[in-house]
């Protein structure tokens, strides 16, 4: 018995051609034929719960003006994997390059700002947030914000909680789980929150980072990592034309382990392990 005959729904060539497209369209993220099963797995999921029987229809509900299910459609569409201080490398960078060279250019205004695109459920800016909040001396005198967008409500809901399993936070260094974790009560006991402090530091905001940003920046640096993998060449290219114009001059960019800007964007020059300076 075949693949299609298995399966619940009709899912065919055109089918997934008006999905990839339209995902294309709205989220900049080029779906390959590999991915064709993980799509169906996914939305069958959205048919089965709106009890629609084809993916025609369902395309065309996504499609309606004003349509409530673009959001839940976006979100069944987006991955989302990620773990405090994951490439751990970059938030050392962070703490004895960045910050020193940071501190000492915005010494006159003591501000600082961070973009964090593509937070996910949060675990990269909390753990941006503790590295700042460990690393800066005299932190309550400076005004130092991180702005946390994703494309996903459902894990920008779980970031702005602050709420994890135990497991979850095992790779946060002991240090910082002291000073800035804290045990869920009542309804979050078993788990850990972030500490006030910490939470006080990053604003969750949706965006599309296809559409027009609502903030003009500048940014000190941005961490964009696992993001662009899933963008065609000429999407990066616009993309991080972009991250280059709200950059600080100097501004640091920092990417996934598989990511490059190889043949994407001169603007940027490598200073390290996925870890990118602009240029002058």
């Amino acid at each position: 018995m075949s693949d299609v005959q298995e399966r619940d729904f009709v899912f065919d060539d055109k089918d997934f051609e008006e999905i990839r497209v339209f995902v294309k369209q709205h989220t900049g993220i080029s779906l390959s034929d590999a991915k064709r099963n993980m799509v169906y797995g996914r939305l069958s999921r959205r048919l089965r719960h709106l009890n629609i029987k084809s993916f025609a229809d369902y395309m065309d509900l996504v499609k309606q003006p004003g349509s409530p299910e673009v959001g839940d459609f976006i979100n069944a569409m987006t991955t989302n994997l990620t773990s405090f201080f994951r490439e751990n490398h970059h938030f050392e960078y962070v703490r004895k390059t960045v910050i020193p060279e940071v501190m000492k250019a915005n010494m006159a205004t003591r501000k600082i700002r961070i973009w964090s695109a593509g937070c996910s459920t949060g675990e990269e800016p909390y753990s941006l947030a503790m590295t700042l909040a460990s690393s800066i001396p005299s932190i309550d005198t400076w005004d130092v914000k991180i702005l946390a967008t994703d494309l996903d409500t459902n894990v920008l809901a779980h970031a702005e909680r602050g709420v994890y399993d135990i497991d979850r936070v095992e790779s946060v260094p002991d240090e910082y789980r002291r000073r800035w974790l804290m045990k869920g009560k009542g309804s979050n006991s078993g788990s850990v929150c972030m500490s006030r402090k910490i939470k006080d530091m990053i604003t969750f905001r949706k965006l599309n980072l296809m559409m027009d940003w609502p903030m003009r920046g500048p940014f000190d640096f941005i961490f964009c990592r696992n993001v662009v993998i899933y963008f065609d060449k000429e999407t990066q290219k616009k993309l991080f034309d972009r991250y280059a114009d709200i950059l600080i001059p100097h501004g640091h960019v920092f990417l996934g382990h598989s990511e490059s800007l190889f043949k994407v964007s001169t603007r940027f020059e490598l200073v390290g392990n996925t870890i990118y300076r602009k240029k002058d």
